[in-house]
């Protein structure tokens, strides 16, 4: 795998872009999903909204350290009318962000920085760890 610092920085810049958004949509999402069988679903969505803030925090620790300036953008926000189109959009974030942050822990790797890459098995196992609580939520 080749890939230069210069090119991790900007796929780290569109994680962290990935990260508030989905910070944004969690709390959006806990607050319009209705129905007594997502009480417990509402509380899960607002933990995972605080653990994409810290993820997206951890990242633009890493941007800075390796000498690049963190992105203020935010990635795209979907939101829907109902809990299951709601919860289906977030699952779909959270394999999203598995596949990149698999990809982002090699090309670390690749580079020999393994505090970035520690960093990002940290939010890894975060992420997978969304991704069940979401896939059991849907299958109630």
């Amino acid at each position: 795998m080749s890939i230069t610092k210069e090119e991790l920085i900007a796929k780290l810049n569109k994680d962290l872009e990935w990260e508030y958004a989905a910070a944004v949509q969690y709390v959006q999402h806990a607050a319009v999903l209705t129905g007594p069988k997502y009480n417990a679903t509402q509380k899960e969505l607002i933990v995972h909204a605080n653990e994409e803030l810290a993820h997206a925090i951890s990242i633009a620790v890493q941007i800075d350290y390796l000498g690049g300036v963190p992105s203020i953008k935010v990635e795209k926000v979907e939101t829907a009318p109902d809990a299951v189109t709601l919860l289906t959009q977030d699952l779909k974030g959270e394999r999203h962000a598995i596949e990149s942050y698999q990809q982002r822990i090699a090309e670390a790797e690749s580079l020999r920085l393994y505090g970035l890459r520690r960093a990002l098995e940290d939010i890894l196992i975060q992420e997978e760890e969304h991704e069940r609580d979401i896939a059991a939520a849907l299958a109630e």
